[in-house]
């Protein structure tokens, strides 16, 4: 039983699967087994929650054995689209990102579901639904956001003036320019990452007034005057606060610098914190956690969802559909919130002001920053074309370029190129 099972927890979910007569399978149907894929949680906690007590309740409860296949972190969409291609594989996935809009045919409809949840549950943040309703269906039912905000140190900001965390990228920068002068720079990912890198630069533009392309999907505007201000803003935030070598990091990176106290701000998701408070309590003490900073245009955050769809391919529709309606059902969707503290910030009103947010107020930011999420690519449309923009790191290396020396009218060019040979159809 982990930490974050209580015996309160185990009592409603053996409730739930006393309920087994609401579960039974319908006449016909003879699914004994299912199986869900699942990418490894930062959170070990929340994977062993699903399968020590999720599993067991179910199982007992309907009498359908679920099989919770674990893959390693970054290679869920690979499998994805290898079970979507061949028509074979897990009934049910983890969907990340715009992925029900790249996987849109292969995906049943579970609109039934989640508006149920959503009814029980208090209702869908906005946020909700724009990367898991797809043509007005829900291909997916919302989970929830794993927030990229910035992580600081509480100390070393007091110790050059800061008694909170700056407001805007200009205050930032200020404040990054002592604390560097003091030993203590920042550490941003400027590689080829896949969240660290997206959770601070799409915000930065957005936060200049710039983007990619208009939501026609054909009117590409990233040659602009608040794109160029952004670039140049970088550039200078670059120099001044940060480590020289974050031009190649990627995810793991700013982790292992910040254990290593060897920078005072990232931007992270909260697991950095989490992992912190188990594996280096003294810095854990001196972590704080904030929204990130606004510019002349406003405050950004990515949209970071998790989800959970089923393939059209299954050979046991209902009995997945069953499944997937029981486990977001308030008694048993809380406990697994839950177990993760607040690394899935929920989508869903009723977990507002749940314990998960008052055991560690520091993590409340992450739930702010949903009303300021946006999907990658925004305010274009989300999809296939906005997908290669993100794959091909279009946003992250004009920025990259930029710090590394290039002109700023060069690195737009490039990044415009680049968006017209995607949108070029």
């Amino acid at each position: 039983m982990t930490s974050a099972m209580t015996r309160r927890d185990a009592v409603k979910i053996l409730a739930v699967a006393g309920a087994g007569s609401l579960l039974q399978a319908r006449p016909g149907q003879a699914a004994t087994s299912i199986t869900m894929l699942h990418e490894s949680s930062f959170i070990k906690a929340f994977d062993e929650y699903f399968q020590k007590k999720i599993i067991p309740a179910y199982e007992k409860a309907a009498g359908v054995k679920v099989v919770y296949e674990i893959v390693s972190v970054g290679s869920t969409l690979t499998r994805n689209t290898t079970a979507a291609e061949t028509g074979s594989g897990p009934d049910l996935t983890l969907m990340a990102l715009n992925w029900p809009f790249l996987f849109d045919e292969k995906l049943v409809d579970v609109s039934d579901i989640a508006e149920e949840a959503g009814k029980a549950n208090g209702g869908w943040h906005d946020a909700a639904k724009e990367l898991a309703v797809v043509n007005g269906k829900w291909k997916a039912v919302p989970f929830g956001n794993i927030g990229q905000l910035m992580n600081y140190r509480i100390d070393w900001f007091k110790e050059v003036g800061y008694d909170k965390f700056p407001d805007t990228w200009d205050e930032l920068l200020e404040a990054g320019t002592k604390l560097k002068k003091k030993g203590h720079p920042f550490g941003m990912e400027l590689g080829h990452g896949f969240g660290d890198n997206h959770g601070w630069l799409y915000p930065l533009l957005w936060s200049y007034g710039g983007a990619e392309v208009l939501p026609d999907g054909k009117t590409i505007v990233i040659d602009s005057d608040e794109t160029a201000r952004a670039v140049d803003f970088c550039r200078k935030f670059y120099q001044a606060t940060m480590q020289e070598d974050v031009l190649g990091w990627t995810d793991p990176s700013n982790n292992k610098a910040w254990y290593a106290e060897q920078i005072s701000c990232t931007n992270n998701a909260e697991s950095i914190l989490y992992v912190a408070k188990r594996d280096f309590p003294d810095i854990a003490q001196v972590t704080g956690q904030a929204l990130n900073p606004q510019g002349p245009k406003g405050r950004f955050h990515i949209l970071n969802p998790w989800a959970h769809s089923i393939f059209t391919h299954s050979q046991n529709l209902q009995a997945s559909k069953d499944f997937l309606r029981w486990l977001m059902k308030p008694e048993i969707v809380s406990g697994w919130y839950d177990s993760a503290e607040s690394y899935y910030a929920p989508f869903l009103h009723a977990y507002d002001n749940a314990p998960l947010w008052t055991r560690e107020p520091r993590n409340l930011p992450y739930r702010e920053s949903l009303a300021t999420s946006r999907p990658l690519g925004w305010p274009g449309p989300v999809g296939r074309k906005q997908s290669e923009s993100v794959a091909k790191y279009v946003v992250v290396d004009m920025f990259a370029q930029a710090c590394a020396g290039k002109s700023t009218k060069d690195v737009i060019a490039d990044a415009k190129g680049k968006l017209q040979q995607i949108y070029k159809s």
